[in-house]
């Protein structure tokens, strides 16, 4: 399996439901740093997996929506508890509607799988992880 990882990040505001969180029930920020890693078994006829600037790209404009805003706010978002993991999700499915609407380019039609990593900290981050 073949793999290439584009990286950004997003600086968002949000809260969570429910006693679990403690004192992250209040409004409170956060700043990702996001990872996202193609996976193909095999190599574009130009020798890539996908192409970084593109990828990069994508990535940048999915972030777009959630960079320096209340996840709170966001109505794509109602109802749920923004958590890394939770997020990792909604960043891997932009990107997947991005790359079916053939904004990685191409090759990008090999993709098999993806992998979107959010990094809380230097000590704690959550995935989401899912074939094409």
């Amino acid at each position: 399996m073949f793999t290439v990882t584009v990286r950004n990040h997003m600086m968002i505001a949000h809260s969570f439901r429910g006693e679990l969180f403690g004192p992250a029930q209040a409004l409170h920020g956060a700043t990702y740093v996001v990872d996202v890693e193609f996976q193909s078994p095999e190599l574009s006829e130009d020798g890539v997996v996908v192409d970084i600037g593109r990828a990069s790209d994508a990535l940048a404009q999915v972030l777009y929506e959630f960079n320096y805003k209340n996840l709170d706010e966001n109505p794509t978002l109602a109802g749920q508890n923004t958590t890394t993991e939770t997020m990792a999700r909604v960043v891997f499915e932009r990107l997947a509607e991005r790359r079916k609407q053939g904004e990685l380019g191409p090759g990008s039609e090999r993709l098999t799988g993806m992998k979107v990593t959010l990094g809380e900290s230097h000590v704690a981050w959550a995935a989401y992880e899912a074939k094409l």
